[in-house]
């Protein structure tokens, strides 16, 4: 897929801020598991978050495909970075397709600078994947609602300002019983788990959320009542894009440390980058990057086009997402036993590129949804 000069201009851009701003400190905030506010904020003066929001509404004014090649070249610096930007998107196209006028001029310049900081929140001990398990709930009260239930694994939990909540407001619906609510995250009734440690992207901040009869107003709902669900659903195909970015972005970091090292690393008086081996490790790492990258393109320029691009999205997610793992995974071979060690490039982003099967739905369900829409469409 070719990338206009804009797209180029903006890979350029998103990619020397990775180099001079974020890979320099990308293993320290590992080891630290720290919220990195001052790149966050830099980030927001050069307009990398809320890339698709129109520039009538103070945003950049780009496409689906700026954000991938955004995406992508923030997570080669690290992917804890990266899932900022594309958390941020979320909130953001939200904001714009559903948010009333006053709930858009209210937030998402905030937003976009992160001066204001944000969750999405979905996920409950029985609502993963299949969120007909949602338990949060809110009430009428008067004008306004009362919010009960709680959300685990949400991405900046410890540390968000607002959250999109998910939450049931007819139990008898459904789907069609679920609504958005915009909660202030430091009302009272509002209670923080404590921060996860996880195995990868360890500079994220994730944990629960507690919401005990938490009194939301009239205008804290997001669009219309009961349409949460189909609202949320319609912004996965380009958040499945964006880990798919992610994802790419990982692999080429990884492509570009083994390589690097096998030129340099010596064994039996050569550069191990002259035996078959390791060079057929390297010649796969780099087909599949590739091959991920234009999968990920093609997808991302489905939305732009407005075409069905479910089936493209979930594609790419899943080949991405396994790329990611089974190629970083060969970097740690080539590497050899320093790539086990703490403190080298590719034992983290090995661990980075495990969730990238996991988040924005499994790499299982998106083989389903490959399927159902195989069997649904045709093969073409």
């Amino acid at each position: 897929m070719l990338l206009t000069e804009i797209h180029e201009q903006v890979r350029e851009t998103a990619r020397q801020f990775a180099d001079d701003v974020i890979r320099p400190v990308a293993q320290a905030l590992d080891e630290q598991e720290r919220f990195p506010s001052e790149i966050y904020e830099q980030m927001g003066q050069l307009g990398l978050f809320g890339i698709c929001v129109p520039e009538e509404m103070g945003g950049p004014g780009l496409d689906t495909l700026a954000y991938s090649v955004v995406m992508e070249e923030l997570s080669r610096g690290y992917a804890s970075i990266a899932d900022q930007c594309g958390l941020v998107e979320l909130i953001t196209t939200l904001l714009v397709r559903h948010g009333t006028k006053e709930q858009r001029e209210r937030l998402l310049a905030d937003v976009m600078s992160m001066r204001t900081k944000v969750a999405y929140c979905l996920t409950e001990p029985e609502a993963g994947s299949d969120l007909s398990g949602l338990r949060t709930s809110a009430e009428r009260d008067g004008r306004g609602w009362k919010l009960n239930g709680g959300k685990i694994w949400i991405h900046n939990a410890p540390v968000a300002d607002v959250g999109f909540v998910l939450a049931r407001t007819d139990k008898n619906a459904g789907h069609r019983g679920m609504s958005i609510f915009i909660v202030d995250l430091n009302a009272e009734g509002v209670e923080r788990g404590p921060k996860e440690h996880k195995m990868g992207q360890r500079a994220s901040q994730v944990g629960a959320l507690n919401f005990n009869n938490v009194s939301l107003p009239g205008d804290a709902l997001l669009g219309e009542e009961g349409r949460g669900f189909h609202m949320m659903m319609s912004v996965l195909d380009k958040g499945r894009v964006g880990i798919a970015s992610l994802a790419v972005g990982i692999g080429q970091a990884g492509l570009e440390a083994a390589l690097d090292y096998a030129v340099q690393r010596k064994q039996f008086n050569s550069p191990i980058a002259e035996f078959q081996g390791v060079q057929w490790l390297l010649a796969d790492m780099a087909k599949d990057v590739e091959a991920a990258r234009l999968l990920v393109h093609s997808a991302a320029s489905k939305i732009d086009r407005g075409e069905d691009a479910t089936k493209a999205c979930s594609m790419a997610k899943c080949f991405a997402g396994d790329m990611a793992v089974a190629r970083t995974a060969d970097a740690v071979q080539i590497f050899g036993g320093s790539g086990y060690i703490r403190g080298f490039e590719v034992e983290r982003l090995y661990r980075d590129a495990k969730i990238t099967q996991i988040y924005e739905g499994t790499n299982q369900i998106q083989r389903m949804i490959i399927a159902r829409q195989l069997v649904k469409n045709g093969a073409r």
